[in-house]
């Protein structure tokens, strides 16, 4: 067994792992990060990006980051519904943004930047579990790219590993150790080549369901709209996708174009029951994951490691234990704000299944509450662009 020593032992080379990585460094605290996927994998994973203007503001100062040059600006989005659209207006209510920038190319970033600074980043390794969490000397078993089993002994480790985190089930018991929501319904999502049709998101409820258009680049789209969670991606037609896209956002001529790729998405908010055993800490989708509709995903990552790597700096630098104490609670503040935005976007601007008469309406008051009001535009504006971070 080849066994390795380091101050910080990260599982999963995401955005949480990448950036805490970053950020010791910084610090002078020297890690070793572990990820069962490639390279090649990582990097062309492709999913969504709405980054809050704290998060674009921590990965500007990254080496390379390309989130100003590439990344675009918006600074609102269009709520619409009953036939008419609202623009929530982030920049003049708030003095705020978000920029368009896929998760991928975050990715791209963060690792050319940590190799680039000679960071221990090991590919292709499959951990197994994590043992001696209420010692101080934790350790990760692993079998690295070649099948050789492998010992990461540390004096943290941080399980940044995805929602089917091995860290969190191999310390905490299993996999539903926490709380869970499932809503009753889906995004169909499509990426499609073609222009943007609108300059701004679009937040559309409709009588048969919720859209959202989205953008990827000044040619790749991404579209979705609300369905049942157990539709088969491959059962619509283009056309039919085409067609329920447009009936769902009236007023607004999409582009359409050839589509390159279709999924279904399934709805589900967690947070696990603990965020920190011992010397082991959980952050980003291995503690919690929180529906689309609000972009709260891997903002809410990178403030979970913003909040972590303060704590590591004290306790690992200058023998302070008082914020890795604190963390827990601290980033379960946010977590929780969070998880109430994304519940609450979700809830409003989609229809449930058996919704009756009242609920309809009801929703659409709601919908005219926000739109029509300074204080709900501002409160949507505030929870969409992000609340401070730290």
């Amino acid at each position: 067994m080849t066994v390795l020593r380091t101050r910080v032992a990260i599982v999963g080379a995401g955005p949480a792992g990448l950036l805490l990585s970053h950020l010791l460094a910084r610090a002078g605290i020297a890690s070793v990060l572990l990820d069962s996927r490639s390279r090649q994998e990582i990097e062309t994973t492709i999913r969504a990006g709405i980054l809050e203007q704290g998060t674009v503001e921590i990965l500007g100062e990254i080496p390379g980051s390309r989130v100003h040059s590439v990344g675009r600006r918006h600074d609102g989005i269009e709520l619409a519904f009953d036939g008419e659209g609202h623009r929530i207006d982030f920049a003049g209510l708030v003095g705020r943004g978000v920029w368009l920038y896929p998760q991928h190319e975050v990715l791209r970033d963060l690792v050319a930047a940590r190799l680039a600074d000679g960071q221990d980043l090991r590919f292709g390794v499959t951990v197994e579990g994590v043992e001696g969490a209420d010692t101080a000397a934790p350790g990760v078993l692993a079998t690295d790219a070649e099948g050789r089993p492998l010992r990461l002994e540390a004096e943290v480790v941080v399980g940044a590993d995805g929602s089917h985190s091995i860290v969190r089930r191999s310390v905490w018991g299993g996999h539903a150790a926490g709380m869970f929501r499932e809503y009753p319904y889906a995004w169909f999502g499509i990426l499609c080549e073609a222009p943007p049709s609108a300059e701004e998101l679009i937040y559309s409820r409709s009588a048969d369901g919720f859209a959202l258009i989205s953008q990827r680049s000044p040619t790749i789209q991404r579209m979705y709209f609300q369905c049942d969670p157990d539709l088969d991606p491959a059962s619509m037609s283009d056309a039919q996708i085409w067609d329920t896209l447009q009936r769902r956002v009236p007023g607004t001529t999409l582009h359409e174009g050839a589509i390159i790729q279709r999924d279904v998405l399934r709805f589900r908010s967690f947070v696990a029951s603990d965020l920190r055993r011992g010397r082991v800490v959980i952050v980003g989708d291995a503690a919690h994951t929180v529906p689309p509709t609000g972009a709260k995903g891997m903002n809410l990552a990178v403030a979970d490691v913003v909040l972590l790597a303060e704590a590591l700096e004290a306790s690992l630098t200058r023998a302070d234990e008082r914020p890795f104490d604190a963390f827990a609670e601290r980033a379960l503040r946010r977590i929780w704000k969070a998880q109430h935005f994304s519940w609450w976007m979700t809830s409003m601007l989609h229809v449930a299944p058996g919704q009756s008469e009242f609920d309809a309406r009801r929703a659409l008051g709601e919908l005219r509450t926000v739109a029509e009001s300074e204080a709900g535009r501002t409160y949507l504006a505030e929870g969409y662009t992000g609340w401070p971070l730290g």
